[in-house]
């Protein structure tokens, strides 16, 4: 492997954290919580921009570790997995409420994958095929848990 595809799985296994074998996905959700206290530190907009360069590079990157790798959405590319934990909670307070229920929402959807994502997951091939589902399901999460705080703060 030359330094290019070295670079690429690295960044698409999150920091090689892909290669557990157990629960890759799950454990690349949790790297994503570090992102996302970090993009929790900065401006909104400024935080939506990154989030929207993250999804690009994320969708590169996943491209070019499933040719390096020979295989359709291997187990071990989790950058997707961020880059959903990243969009669910964009906007959102950072707080281990949030984060938690955050976290678990995004969890099920990604696993559950209720309509669209697995349409989506089924329709789309490559690099966009491996994101664009966590990121729908990352839209849901966020929307699920604008929902849920704003009804309990209302009462």
């Amino acid at each position: 492997m030359n330094y290019k595809q070295k670079s690429v799985m690295f960044f698409a296994t999150g920091c090689f954290i892909g290669n557990i074998s157990f629960a890759p996905g799950t454990f690349g959700s949790i790297l994503g919580l570090a992102l996302c206290f970090l993009l929790s530190k900065i401006e909104f907009a400024a935080a939506v921009v990154l989030t929207l360069l993250f999804i690009f590079f994320a969708i590169w990157i996943a491209r070019e570790a499933e040719i390096i790798l020979k295989a359709e959405d291997p187990g071990c590319i989790v950058i997707d997995e961020m880059a959903g934990m990243l969009v669910t909670l964009i906007g959102l307070p950072f707080n281990m409420i949030y984060v938690f229920s955050g976290f678990i929402i995004f969890r099920i959807l990604d696993i559950w994958k209720p309509y669209p994502i697995r349409f989506l997951e089924r329709k789309l091939s490559g690099g966009v095929g491996i994101v664009m589902d966590d990121i729908v399901a990352g839209i849901l999460g966020n929307i699920i848990l604008r929902v849920s705080f704003g009804v309990f703060k209302s009462q």
